[in-house]
């Protein structure tokens, strides 16, 4: 096995990182997609909004189920052409949903997406340790997670623009147009990647590694920190409408850059996490705890929010590669052990991301948007909480 990951890394090094980021940042964007195209879906579809937005609930949900399933069906598959499948089946979803002329039709095709999500995630979230060396673990770590920011700041922008220029079918055929560039692209840049898992499978090696405290207790983190921040981010838009000063203009730019400051906070990250990892999981959670109820009191007006927002952006562009570091060096000395925890944390991860746009809901619907960042902003403070104790944890 040793000499089989050096060959990897040998063979691989930066191209196949790199192949593997585009990978990340089409399911990322194709999950997103509808996001800015809700309102010509239900009009063309002959559909309310809310019932077109089950095109972004279901591959979420089902991305929380795939995950660990797609992982233990590949069993002893070569990693390069399962990654390589899931890229063509996301590429043939992308094609048909844009000839798609009925809403169930839509979302069955949105099933399919759910679980390219969780399969993808599921291996490309530790990939790098067999692609690059030891060194380079912690950049090539944060390029590959940067396809959740990029594809916010770059793949859902131009997807909405492509639906505005040339209806939302045209997003869609172009999406697939990236996703078929990019399956090319594994397929010629990734080396062979042999299974982790030993010859018995099992669902064992998905498992197992709940039975590590660490592992339990970063899920625990991952859990407590998205569930916290999309309770508020969800309702970022009505939230920043409340500060004085702020306009639909303004609200725009800073929703961008809210992302442009999560790829610059995915990479700081990355690069501080190999050093201080427990200390820059205790500063992102801190940073959360702190920027959502204060940008609940509309404090500091236009100016005020710009700062929160940046800071925002920077501190929750760190959560994936922070928290899938600690995970990883949480992971038991165990054949399969590491696909079993990526999978994990992309189970936990897009369940979070429900729960928190749930709980958010729920919150508005009783009492106010402002609870929402302030529920927000409670979680994250438990995690911090949940950081500083479970770092006793061995």
């Amino acid at each position: 096995m040793v000499n089989v990951r050096q060959t990897t890394r040998v063979a691989g090094g930066r191209p196949a990182v790199a192949a593997v980021a585009a990978g990340t940042f089409s399911v990322v964007t194709t999950e997103m997609l509808p996001v800015g195209l809700l309102t010509p879906i239900g009009e063309d579809l002959g559909v309310s909004a809310g019932t077109a937005g089950l095109t972004m609930t279901v591959p979420g949900l089902v991305a929380a189920v795939a995950a660990p399933v797609v992982t233990r069906l590949a069993g002893r598959r070569d990693r390069r052409w399962v990654l390589v499948g899931l890229m063509g089946l996301l590429t043939v979803a992308n094609l048909l949903s844009a000839a798609a002329t009925d809403i169930g039709v839509l979302v069955a095709l949105r099933v399919l997406v759910g679980v390219c999500i969780g399969g993808v995630w599921a291996i490309a979230a530790g990939l790098a340790v067999r692609l690059v060396p030891e060194r380079r673990v912690g950049p090539a770590t944060s390029l590959i997670f940067s396809g959740i920011a990029v594809a916010s700041v770059l793949g859902v922008p131009a997807g909405t623009l492509a639906g505005a220029a040339g209806g939302w079918r045209t997003a869609f055929l172009a999406m697939g147009g990236v996703a078929l560039a990019v399956t090319a692209a594994l397929a010629a840049l990734l080396p062979p990647l042999p299974s982790p898992e030993p010859a018995d499978g099992g669902a064992g090696n998905v498992l197992g590694p709940l039975r590590t405290a660490p592992v339990r207790v970063g899920l625990l983190v991952v859990l407590l920190l998205v569930t916290g921040h999309f309770a508020g981010y969800t309702f970022v838009r009505p939230l920043l409408e409340r500060v004085p000063g702020t306009d639909a203009g303004l609200i725009s730019g800073l929703l961008v850059a809210y992302g442009a400051a999560g790829v610059a906070g995915n990479f700081l990250a990355g690069s501080a996490v190999p050093r201080r990892p427990r200390a820059t999981l205790l500063l992102i959670a801190a940073a959360l705890a702190v920027v959502m109820p204060a940008l609940a009191v509309a404090g500091g007006g236009a100016m005020g929010a710009t700062v929160l927002v940046v800071l925002w952006g920077l501190a929750y562009g760190g959560v994936s590669v922070a928290t899938q570091n600690r995970l990883m060096a949480a992971v038991p000395p165990a054949p399969g052990a590491r696909e079993g925890v990526s999978a994990l944390f992309v189970s936990v991860f897009n369940l979070a991301i429900s729960l928190g746009a749930l709980v958010g809901g729920r919150v508005v619907d009783a009492g106010s948007v402002a609870g929402a960042a302030w529920v927000g902003g409670g979680l994250a403070l438990l995690a911090a909480g949940v950081v500083g104790v479970g770092g006793r944890v061995r």
